[in-house]
C-alpha cells in the first residue's frame, strides 16, 4: 500500500527524474512533503468501482471529486483531475505540498496521492456531510437543518481556519477560493476549508502579488478580479460574502434582491442604510439572537468593503465573531460589487465594479469599456476576464 514517501515517482520514469520530482515536493521549511501516503491507480479504481458515477459526489474547476473506501474500511474523498483541467505539474505539486504541511481542525487533511501516467489525484479525508453549499444552498430535499448555533460555528470554523492559514502557516497561505462549496462539514458539522489547488503561498516580506485570476464569481475581490493583485484581503473579502449567505440562506452568485436586482452584499448594505440589517436573516431560522446575528452581519460588512486596507484581518474576524471586540460601522466603507455583463463569445464576460462612491464610466462602442471608481485608494480600471 506504500509507506512514508515521495508520492510523485512515476512508474516509467528514471530513478533521477523521480528523485528530482521528490525534491520539489518537499516543503521549503519542514521538509514534510515526504509524509504523503502513495497510492497505486489500482488501489483507487478499487475503492471507488472505478470511479462509478454512483460514487461521484462532486465536480470542481479541476474534476470530479469520488467517495471510496479502503479495505481496511476508511471512507476516503478522491479528487481526479480532469485530463482538460488547466491544473499543470506545478500547481499540482503546490496542492500536495501545501496540504500535506498544514495542520488544523478547520482544513481538510491530505491522506495521499497517486501519479500514474497522466493520471494525477489526491485523496482527502472524507467529509460525510459533504459541503455548505449542498447542507445550506442546494435543493430543498437535499439541505440539512441548520440552527442558529450549527451556523455560527461552522462560521466561527471557518474564520478560524482561514485566520490560521494567514497568520500561523509557515509560509503564510491565501486560499484564492473560498465559497460554499470549498467548506465541507463532517459527521459532527465541523466545517473544514477544502480545495487548495488554487493556493498561493507567501514570504513573509511579500504583501501582494498579481497573477492569473482564479477564483468564483460572487465571491471575488474587486482589486484581485480587476486588477489581479492577491493579498489575504481577498479572502477576507470572500469571507464576508460567505458569512452573508449562511445567515440569508441564500447564494450571492445565484440571487438578487429588490427592483434593482442587487446582488447579496449591495442589498445587506442598503438594509443597514435603512435600519432593517435584520431582514437580510433566513426565514428558515425560527429562532436566533438578535445581537449575535447582528454582529455577524457587522462583520460580513466589514469585511466586504471595497477598500482592501479598511478590512480586518481574519484574527481580529474572529475576535470579533467570539465577542471580543467592539464594531463600529460609523467609518465603514460601502461594499465593492463586481457584475458580471454577459457578452456574445460564450464563455466570456465583463467585470464591472459598483460602488455607493463617485463612478464615471466610459465606454466606446467599438472598444471595451472601461470603469474607474474613486475609492480613496487609488483609481481601479476594469480588465477583461474569463470568469470559471
Amino acid at each position: 500500500m506504500g509507506g512514508s514517501v515521495c508520492c510523485l515517482g512515476g512508474g516509467s520514469k528514471s530513478k533521477q527524474h523521480q528523485n528530482g520530482q521528490a525534491g520539489a515536493a518537499r516543503s521549503p521549511r519542514s521538509g514534510a512533503g515526504n509524509n504523503v501516503r502513495v497510492f497505486s491507480l489500482n488501489e483507487l479504481k478499487t475503492a471507488t468501482r472505478n470511479f462509478h458515477m454512483l460514487n461521484c459526489i462532486g465536480r470542481g474547476g479541476f474534476g470530479a471529486v469520488y467517495k471510496g473506501n479502503l479495505k481496511d474500511g476508511t471512507q476516503i474523498a478522491i479528487k481526479k483531475l480532469s485530463a482538460e483541467s488547466k491544473q499543470g505539474i506545478s500547481e499540482f505539486l503546490t496542492e500536495i505540498n501545501v496540504i500535506s504541511n498544514v495542520r488544523h481542525p478547520n482544513l481538510i487533511k491530505l491522506l495521499g496521492c497517486c501519479v500514474e501516467g497522466n493520471n494525477r489525484l489526491l485523496v482527502y479525508e472524507y467529509a460525510e456531510n459533504n459541503s455548505l453549499a449542498n447542507a445550506l444552498l442546494g435543493p430543498k430535499n437535499k439541505c440539512i437543518p441548520l440552527d442558529w448555533q450549527k451556523r455560527a460555528a461552522i462560521c466561527v470554523g471557518t474564520a478560524s481556519g482561514l485566520a490560521f492559514l494567514h497568520e500561523e502557516a509557515q509560509p503564510r497561505i491565501v486560499h484564492r477560493d473560498i465559497k460554499a462549496s470549498n467548506i465541507l462539514l463532517d459527521k459532527k458539522l465541523l466545517p473544514k476549508i477544502g480545495d487548495f489547488g488554487l493556493a498561493k503561498l507567501f514570504p513573509d516580506t511579500i504583501t501582494h502579488i498579481s497573477t492569473r485570476v482564479a477564483g468564483t464569481m460572487g465571491y471575488l475581490a474587486p482589486e484581485y478580479a480587476l486588477l489581479g493583485q492577491l493579498t489575504k484581503k481577498a479572502d477576507i473579502y470572500s469571507f464576508g460574502v460567505l458569512l452573508l449567505e449562511v445567515i440569508s440562506g441564500q447564494s450571492s452568485s445565484m440571487s438578487t434582491w429588490g427592483p434593482d436586482m442587487q446582488v447579496l452584499v449591495e442589498w445587506t448594505w442598503k438594509l443597514l442604510e435603512e435600519g432593517r440589517l435584520l431582514e437580510i436573516v433566513d426565514p428558515d431560522l425560527e429562532k436566533y439572537p438578535e445581537e449575535q446575528t447582528l454582529r455577524f452581519i457587522k462583520v460580513a460588512l466589514l469585511c466586504t468593503q471595497a477598500t482592501s486596507q479598511q478590512r480586518p484581518s481574519m484574527k481580529q474576524v474572529v475576535n470579533m465573531l467570539n465577542n471580543q471586540t467592539e464594531i463600529n460601522l460609523q467609518n465603514a466603507i460601502p461594499p465593492g460589487v463586481l457584475k458580471e455583463r454577459r457578452q456574445r463569445t460564450p464563455g466570456f464576460g465583463r467585470l464591472t465594479l459598483d460602488t455607493s462612491s463617485s463612478q464615471s464610466t466610459k465606454c466606446n462602442p467599438a472598444e471595451s469599456c472601461s470603469t474607474q471608481t474613486n475609492m480613496n485608494s487609488g483609481q481601479f480600471s476594469t480588465t477583461e476576464v474569463s470568469p470559471r
